[in-house]
């Protein structure tokens, strides 16, 4: 099993939400053009790899040049078009696959445009879909969108290609631009309240760091003050307004989050479970688990549930 590097509280999270990437497919075609259609995911990515393409969605827009990325979530519609230019547009279905409409050369005048999407798991969606802002532009000269273009070639090299090994190399770039669309949304200064954004915050990062390396600790609101060099009142207040929860009510998702895992994946019992996560008894621990959860730990393993898993 592939464990989260110490002191590393994103990829912690990676490693226990149930998310990844899939290519959608893309197009390249001389302007002009458009592209218009339903979004059916919860997180969509746009890159433009030459040319450019004007970007509109629910209310907002991005004009993306050469090199741009765009991260959306929670929409409903996305339109794409080309720069201006003279005649009638004519009309590109949202691909899937490889889409050349007529013959066009990506390495000449054509805008090539590569889409993909991420897949949450129902825990991912509770814990990162509400902290991402409904449309990112990630410049194209910045690290994160430099990093994402090449995931996606990849992805659609493996997805054109029929090469041996293309289910596990697709696997593992589809956890990479998962990776890699999260670091661009949480690079950004205006990020609704939530994990991406407490994970983004240096300043909190290392009492975030102490939660994480010991859930089971009993912690104290002065330690992890502390840890970040904070006062008390600043500290508390600081995490709640960069998360959206207290450091307490944070920690108890984590246990949880921690402890549907442990119950999916093995036989670990509930006392010996309740003991390592800081609970004074399996009924306190059963009590929480099932207020967050709305399952008893015994029938959330029962269930088979899947809420954390490694898919959507």
């Amino acid at each position: 099993m592939v464990t989260a590097p110490p002191g590393d509280p994103l990829a912690d999270v990676f490693h226990h939400v149930g998310i990844d990437g899939v290519i959608s497919g893309g197009f390249a075609a001389t302007a002009p053009w458009v592209s218009c259609g339903e979004v059916a995911e919860d997180v969509k990515i746009i890159a433009v790899l030459s040319g450019r393409a004007l970007l509109r969605t629910d209310g907002a827009s991005a004009d993306l040049g050469e090199g741009d990325v765009a991260v959306l979530a929670r929409r409903s519609r996305l339109a794409l078009h080309s720069g201006p230019r003279p005649g009638a547009a004519r009309e590109i279905p949202p691909p899937v696959g490889w889409t050349d409409p007529l013959g066009e050369d990506a390495a000449g005048q054509a805008d090539t445009v590569v889409g993909a999407h991420l897949r949450l798991s129902p825990t991912g969606r509770e814990l990162l879909l509400p902290g991402l802002p409904p449309l990112t532009r990630v410049g194209g000269t910045r690290p994160g969108a430099r990093r994402l273009r090449t995931v996606l070639g990849l992805l659609l090299d493996e997805a054109l290609g029929a090469e041996a090994g293309v289910a596990f190399a697709s696997a593992q770039y589809a956890r990479l631009l998962a990776l890699e669309s999260l670091r661009a949304a949480a690079g950004e200064t205006d990020l609704p309240p939530g994990w991406l954004r407490l994970h983004a915050d240096r300043r909190l990062r290392p009492a975030v760091q102490l939660m994480h390396g010991h859930p089971g600790r009993a912690w104290r609101l002065e330690q992890l003050a502390r840890a970040a060099a904070m006062s008390r009142t600043t500290f508390a207040e600081r995490f709640r307004r960069t998360s959206g929860l207290t450091p307490f009510a944070y920690l108890h998702r984590w246990r949880v989050l921690l402890a549907e895992q442990a119950l999916r994946t093995s036989d670990t019992s509930v006392d010996a479970l309740s003991a390592r996560l800081g609970y004074a008894s399996a009924g306190s621990f059963s009590t929480a688990f099932r207020r967050t959860t709305g399952l008893s730990p015994s029938r959330y393993r029962g269930s088979g549930s899947t809420g954390t898993g490694s898919g959507a």
